[in-house]
């Protein structure tokens, strides 16, 4: 493997660049292609392959197990999407294509919530015929209970926890496995006085509220079925699907949900009769498979690689069953404010100056399978980003080594020092990432070891833990980030706000903890005008990066291959991927 890195790096960039000059810069539409609703990036702006026809076993494939089946506990991109097919909210994201399918539209509930004058109560109203898979009725006191396992944080961590910001209000509430009420049901913020009625009483005024209710954590849990930390090896289902079978690491099957009624669904189309997912199957094999018919998606979403993008720059019928979206992903190096010598800030500041970008773009697969060069630390599809953020001089994508070895010598270490990159092990562009970040440091001294780690358990346990980080000497870590919804806020809170640092399940992975950064985040709470929030998170953004804590590589696109069989594909652009959800096969096979 040693002997083909470079190469595989230099042919990256290669590739992209004949794949650019081949689709007219990587435009939303294919020529003839979109007439027969397909063609390049067709799935982007059109639903490729419309039908309604049910039948047939959908073959998805992912180079990792998810972080968690639990819905409370996921925090992958690809998780969020998987679990529409399991797990209905009071609110969800419609199944359209383009913008509209940012719009939450009601799922559970019956009607979008009666909003009090003065912003502080949502009440939902169910609707009628909701069922789990076992036939019980869904009542509002199960969605309660689901949104309470949220709390339960040393039993069920690893999922975003904005609820808990929101709903806790100095109650201190432990979540239901040490809730002292005999129904389980203490959560003073939620109050259900009936069977079909939630309510929620925030302390202050907060628009983006009904998103966080879209999230997985916001699904119904039937008490009578909640075990707790294992929750996840077989999940209740409320949603058109239910599992069949679950491997861990090895394969997930899911089948009809015979209780599950279309008639109280406004979106899913729940078309294959299985849906057939192997679970850590080697990358290249995965893109062996899509290539030769028999995988039909990767739920990984991220791009297939080097040695793919080659045939189908070489195919044109091979790329025409491809697209190229913006994710709204920023992969980014996190650097850890708790590891020595990264706890002096011009320590934090040589990496970026030394960072030669253009290298790090071209592991990660050029211009388009890659995306841009990255300056900052919100995506241009946030309102807050400014294209004109750039301190570290690095959109050119060059590397600064004078300026890297100036800095070095401020934070008293200008002969270099040791550190290590964590990884991993699952994603062969995150390695590739790791291997050009440890080339670049080397030339101004820094010599970084690279480990790599379960790719499962990376964000949740390997560098989501704090004790963690320290004990490994995680200086440096190779990471990625989504909106958890599309406002700076869903972006950028859990990363750099320090009250939101946790023993496990973190994801403030750099520990930055600066108090006017939290009183930014504070009063960006108050503004009732977007502008205005806009303008307060682009000062938040504006800080971070002084801080250097985190380091922008590029903002996200990726090259993605879809079966040519598969009906109703399109990119959801709540998630930056296929809606696999809507996905159906055309043979019924």
């Amino acid at each position: 493997m040693a002997t083909r890195r470079k190469a595989l790096a230099a042919s990256s960039l290669a590739v992209a660049l004949a794949f650019t000059a081949a689709c007219g810069g990587g435009g939303d539409k294919g020529g003839d292609g979109n007439k027969k609703g397909s063609g390049f990036n067709a799935a982007v702006s059109s639903v490729v392959n419309p039908s309604d026809k049910k039948g047939g076993t959908l073959n998805l494939y992912s180079s990792a197990d998810l972080d968690s089946w639990d819905p409370a506990r996921t925090y992958y991109a690809w998780g969020f999407n998987m679990h529409r097919l399991y797990s209905r909210t009071l609110v969800a994201y419609d199944g359209k294509v383009g913008k509209d399918g940012l719009k939450l539209v009601p799922d559970l509930a019956s009607a979008e919530a009666e909003i009090s004058d003065d912003g502080k109560k949502y009440t939902y109203k169910l609707r009628d015929g909701l069922k789990f898979e076992d036939g019980t009725p869904i009542t509002s006191k199960d969605i309660k209970y689901g949104i309470q396992r949220v709390f339960a944080t040393d039993v069920i961590s690893g999922g975003p926890t904005y609820l808990i910001d929101f709903l806790d209000q100095g109650q201190g509430y432990k979540g239901p496995y040490k809730d002292s009420d005999p129904d389980k049901l203490g959560l003073k913020s939620i109050q259900t006085p009936d069977d079909k009625t939630i309510v929620f009483t925030l302390a202050k005024p907060f628009a983006d509220f009904p998103y966080l209710l879209a999230m997985p954590g916001g699904a119904p849990v039937p008490r009578a079925k909640d075990t707790g930390a294992q929750y996840g090896s077989k999940p209740v289902s409320s949603g058109p699907y239910k599992i069949k079978t679950y491997e861990p690491n090895k394969k997930i099957i899911f089948e009809r949900n015979e209780n599950w009624d279309p008639a109280t669904d406004p979106f899913r189309k729940a078309l294959p009769d299985v849906i057939d997912l192997t679970l850590g199957a080697n990358a290249d094999d995965i893109d062996n498979r899509l290539l030769a018919g028999s995988a039909d998606l990767d739920v990984g979403q991220t791009g297939v690689s080097a040695a793919a993008r080659t045939k189908i720059v070489g195919d044109e019928s091979l790329k025409a069953n491809t697209d190229n979206p913006t994710t709204g992903f920023i992969r980014y190096v996190s650097i850890q404010t708790k590891v020595a010598p990264f706890d002096n800030v011009e320590c934090r500041r040589a990496v970026h100056y030394a960072a030669d970008k253009t290298a790090l773009q071209t592991a990660r697969g050029g211009p388009v399978a890659g995306g841009d060069i990255g300056t900052n630390m919100l995506p241009p599809n946030i309102a807050g980003h400014d294209p004109n953020l750039d301190p570290y001089n690095t959109k050119s994508g060059k590397p600064q080594i004078d300026k890297a070895k100036e800095a070095l010598a401020k934070c008293g270490k200008p002969d270099g020092f040791k550190t290590v990159i964590a990884v991993r092990n699952n994603k062969p562009a995150e390695v590739k990432t790791a291997e050009a970040l440890q080339a670049s440091l080397k030339a101004v001294g820094i010599d970084a070891a690279i480990e790599q780690s379960d790719g499962a358990q990376f964000f949740s346990t390997t560098i989501g833990t704090p004790s963690n980080v320290q004990k490994k000497g995680y200086g440096l870590a190779i990471a990625g980030w989504g909106a958890d919804f599309q406002t700076a806020y869903g972006y950028l809170q859990i990363l750099v706000d320090g009250r939101a640092i946790k023993p496990a399940g973190n994801n403030n992975y750099a520990e930055l903890n600066d108090p006017e950064i939290n009183s930014l985040i504070d009063k960006s709470l108050e503004a009732t005008d977007p502008a205005e929030s806009a303008r307060i998170w682009g000062e938040i953004n504006a800080k971070v990066m002084d801080q250097a804590v985190m380091m922008p590589m590029v903002y996200d696109k990726a090259l993605n291959y879809r079966n040519p069989r598969l009906t109703n594909v399109y990119v959801h652009d709540a998630f930056g991927m296929v809606d696999f959800q809507a996905l159906g096969v055309s043979d019924g096979k």
